[in-house]
């Protein structure tokens, strides 16, 4: 096995020189240095494969290498003596054997020639802008301005519903439906006032569906989190209370909402909504497992709570085993108070009884 070992490192120095010796090395590229006549220079597979089309562009740049004082040579062609001629290079390119000058035009050939070809790849080469990478590249950033245009467009009308609390969905949100709901309305509203939305909607492929619910939710939890941020920042390290109301929603499934409360910075309460979680039970247990938890994503704790906010529910502010009791366990600062929003509920339901035309 050493044996073995020993013949692989012997082999790999033997290789490694040879790699090394066979990987070319390129000619620097300086413009400067190029002279008109190419046949004069080092040839142009001299230079690095990347850099060999600059190489090309600066030589055309430079213009035809016409060098009319030269002393073109004489030769012979049977008993005949020609020699080229230099006003020729205002009708054709060069040549130095040839006995008749139609023989130019005929090099030239028709418009699908080997001259033509190259003639043609010469323009295309010089002009870079109609290159076909460029054109893809055009493409491509008018694309991504489009994209970008029908995205913030779509944040536009998603943020313009969350600031005003109004649902997103319609009952019907087909093409010919006379009201898709408030998203779309709201996004054809936004394309009628501006020609370029209204272009960039008219263009939209038929995968680009930024408009479809999936997204608007996706958009919406990133709005949350960021609002949610804000929030944290302002609270910081100090102190707050918790307002907690449990109700089931329309799929009868139990959601808990959590609200803060706190004095910012410039000594003003605030009252911001946190979350809404689901529960999967409305005992006393369940919901404050749900509270630390959510308090637990944000970095905060129980121990900082100073006050409790629910309603008159026994598993909210049950004395022995409500929500309540089991945080003053815990934390014995979190001074209890009940809802006045559900004490106004309570009142004016009690006072609505006594009233016949209300009742």
């Amino acid at each position: 096995m050493e044996k073995y070992f020993k013949r692989k490192q012997t082999l790999k120095s033997e290789v490694t020189p040879l790699i090394s010796s066979n990987k070319k090395k390129f000619l620097e590229f300086n413009v400067e240095s190029l002279v008109a006549d190419p046949g004069q220079g080092p040839k142009i597979s001299n230079y690095d494969p990347n850099e060999r089309d600059e190489v090309r562009r600066a030589y055309l740049q430079k213009g035809p290498c016409q060098p009319r004082e030269h002393d073109f040579p004489q030769t012979y062609f049977g008993t005949s003596i020609r020699r080229f001629n230099a006003d020729w290079f205002d009708e054709f390119e060069g040549f130095s054997n040839w006995k008749k000058k139609e023989r130019l035009q005929t090099h030239v050939g028709n418009h699908d020639s080997a001259h033509n070809q190259a003639r043609r790849k010469c323009k295309a080469l010089m002009k870079q802008k109609q290159h076909i990478e460029v054109v893809f590249q055009k493409h491509s950033d008018q694309a991504k301005k489009d994209y970008r245009t029908h995205l913030t467009a779509t944040i536009e009308c998603i943020r313009f519903l969350l600031r005003q609390g109004l649902a997103f969905r319609g009952d019907d949100e087909l093409h010919n439906s006379n009201n898709q709901g408030n998203f779309l309305e709201l996004l054809d509203f936004l394309a009628q006032h501006n020609t370029e939305i209204d272009r960039v909607f008219k263009n939209t492929r038929g995968n680009l569906k930024l408009v479809a619910p999936k997204i608007q939710k996706d958009i919406v939890r990133a709005a949350a989190s960021e609002t949610t941020k804000v929030i944290i920042d302002d609270l910081g390290d100090d102190l707050f209370a918790v307002l907690v109301d449990e109700a089931r929603d329309i799929s009868v499934k139990e959601k808990m909402a959590v609200c803060l409360q706190y004095v910012n910075k410039e000594g003003i309460v605030m009252e911001q909504f946190l979350g809404l979680v689901h529960v999967s039970s409305t005992n006393a247990l369940s919901l404050k497992v749900a509270l630390e938890s959510l308090l637990a994503k944000h970095s905060l704790s129980l121990a900082r709570i100073r006050g409790q906010g629910y309603d008159g529910a026994s598993n909210m502010q049950g004395e022995f085993n409500g929500l309540k009791s089991l945080i003053l366990k815990e934390n014995a600062c979190a001074f209890y108070v009940h809802c006045f929003a559900h004490q106004l509920q309570l009142a004016l339901v009690v006072a609505a009884k006594k009233q016949v035309e209300i009742v």
